[in-house]
């Protein structure tokens, strides 16, 4: 799937629940459901600078495509960093960084977080795009 295509998914989902309630749920549940970071990749060059809980990810080239593994020491961080790797993960880097983030406005996700996780989701989405350029410059050499 494309990332657009993703995202479409992910706000089609979106729509389906009443209230913010529901959608702190799933975003919890989704966080669940994130494949656990190898330890070995938790060190502080990992660390995502601007989050106010500790958020690891880590990038590997597979081929020309980028697969990503995060870990995060609070519940709801780790469900958003979740759907962001359900987006950005096994995606090419010139993808990564073409793709806009419009679906985060369109399921109304930054205007309920506090602004310190506000903030930290738009770090979070800007080392993804920092790792796409780093392994983009890999495939070019």
């Amino acid at each position: 799937m494309t990332i657009k295509e993703i995202q479409e998914e992910i706000i089609d989902e979106f729509s389906m629940f009443e209230d913010w309630m529901e959608r702190y749920e799933y975003i919890i549940e989704l966080g669940k459901s994130l494949p656990l970071i190898d330890e070995t990749y938790k060190l502080d060059e990992n660390l995502i600078k601007g989050c106010q809980s500790k958020v690891w990810l880590h990038s590997e080239l597979k081929g020309d495509i980028i697969g990503f593994t995060a870990d995060s020491d609070a519940i709801l961080t780790k469900g958003i960093v979740a759907l962001l790797l359900r987006i950005f993960s096994d995606q090419t880097p010139k993808a990564i960084l073409e793709a806009d983030t419009n679906f985060i406005d369109e399921i109304g996700l930054k205007e309920h977080l506090s602004p310190t996780r506000a903030n930290g989701l738009v770090s979070m989405v800007k080392q993804i795009k920092m790792y796409a350029i780093a392994q983009q410059s890999k495939l070019a050499n």
